[in-house]
């Protein structure tokens, strides 16, 4: 469903009076988000809603029911991690690129077209017929002995003193493309592919190249590559704080670009109105700007504990290859991490859930403790208006049964 909300401030007041019912008392909530472009996207335990800030002013919210097919596998441990996180990277991608076209300021500017004047001369005719037209040496006052085209010249006369109205000034409309007719009909394929592209290009970023360099400086200081457990563990290690080097230099980089900072922003107005909401308060702008903007159970702490549980497996599959090949051999430890992407995911969305119930105990504040610092180039404090963007996006998601989104 889409609806355009015009008067934020409405939508604040109406989300403080739902939300009192919804949420009681301080509680863990399962809803999660994802920023956008000018806005962002929350995960209900049943819907998911997209709001963003138009070029208007208004905001712009689309719910969507999630897919019930796809439950059963949601409460399979070490399986649903997964598996969700492959579902939002699809639907993020989806929505980061509608969030794109709706916030898009100059989308809707065209050039004007030329005015015609041989479309405003029948009017002159007329105007000469009634003795009020312009006199052909008005116009051209200088070459009075010039022979002039008269309907040409009195066309452009009253077409420079008629003032035309917006309404008739229509953009014209270009032809698509066979590509973009394409891409047209086929717009869920190429979000699952573009979805697929990014994840290929994060394996590749995060966990390949580490590898690669990692076998680099075994050519260089193990050329024999000896069948060692102890040196394929060291090298796991190195690779693992590889890994992490590469991840916050990308997230440095990034978040100095401009357009990036402002989703940072959004991220922000994302952890805030969770935050506000799990301390059982109504989701107002007032309520919402006291909050933190880091949040123990985000996306960020996820990556982070991916890269941990990768040190572990990875060294495991390490071990487990040189005791039954009796070699280490470096296209198969490439191939072998990539086949245990998905059970490294699966382990670390367990780890965090596990964080996330136990988080004021000594263990998990441990484990929360590093996300939460990388959150600092993740997220940056949102402005009131991105307050009430997220607002209209929690309030779309929010569970009739207060139980339904316990964590």
């Amino acid at each position: 469903m889409d609806k355009d909300v015009a008067k934020p401030n409405n939508i604040e007041k109406d989300v403080s009076r739902n939300t009192s019912s919804f949420c009681p008392s301080s509680k863990k909530t399962t809803i999660g988000g994802q920023a956008l472009i000018e806005g962002l996207m929350m995960f209900g335990p049943t819907k998911i809603a997209m709001a963003i800030r138009k070029p208007d002013g208004s905001i712009y919210v689309e719910e969507v029911k999630q897919d019930r097919k796809i439950i059963f596998f949601d409460k399979v441990p070490f399986i649903r991690g997964s598996i969700r996180f492959f579902r939002q990277i699809v639907t993020g991608t989806g929505a980061l690129m509608k969030s794109a076209e709706i916030s898009d300021i100059d989308a809707d500017k065209e050039e004007p077209e030329a005015v015609d004047v041989e479309h405003v001369a029948p009017e002159l005719s007329e105007m000469k017929e009634m003795g009020a037209a312009p006199e052909v040496s008005d116009i051209f006052p200088d070459q009075p002995d010039q022979i002039v085209d008269t309907d040409q010249a009195d066309a452009a006369r009253l077409a420079a003193q008629t003032p035309i109205s917006s309404d008739s000034i229509k953009p014209e409309k270009k032809p698509k493309s066979r590509l973009d007719q394409f891409l047209d009909r086929h717009v869920n394929v190429m979000i699952v592919i573009s979805a697929i592209l990014g994840i290929l290009f994060s394996v590749l970023l995060f966990i390949l190249l580490p590898r690669l360099i990692v076998d680099i400086i075994e050519g260089i200081f193990n050329p024999d590559r000896a069948d060692n457990i102890g040196i394929a563990v060291g090298m796991n290690v190195i690779e693992g704080i590889l890994r992490i080097v590469i991840f916050l230099t990308y997230l440095i980089l990034t978040s100095k670009i401009k357009d990036i900072a402002r989703v940072w922003m959004y991220h922000g107005a994302e952890h805030k109105t969770i935050a506000c909401y799990e301390a059982g308060e109504p989701l107002t702008v007032e309520n919402i700007r006291k909050h933190t903007k880091a949040h123990p159970r985000c996306g960020t702490a996820f990556m982070f504990i991916v890269v941990v549980i990768s040190i572990l497996v990875f060294s495991v599959a390490s071990v487990f290859l040189i005791k039954w090949l009796g070699v280490n051999i470096w296209w198969i430890n490439l191939l072998v991490r990539l086949a245990l992407v998905p059970l490294v995911g699966g382990i670390s969305y367990e780890v965090l859930r596990l964080a996330g119930r136990h988080e004021d105990s000594l263990v998990g504040r441990m484990i929360s403790k590093p996300g939460l610092w990388l959150q600092r180039f993740t997220t940056r404090e949102p402005d009131d208006r991105m307050l009430e963007v997220a607002i209209a996006a929690m309030q779309a998601v929010l569970p009739e049964n207060a139980e339904e989104d316990r964590w």
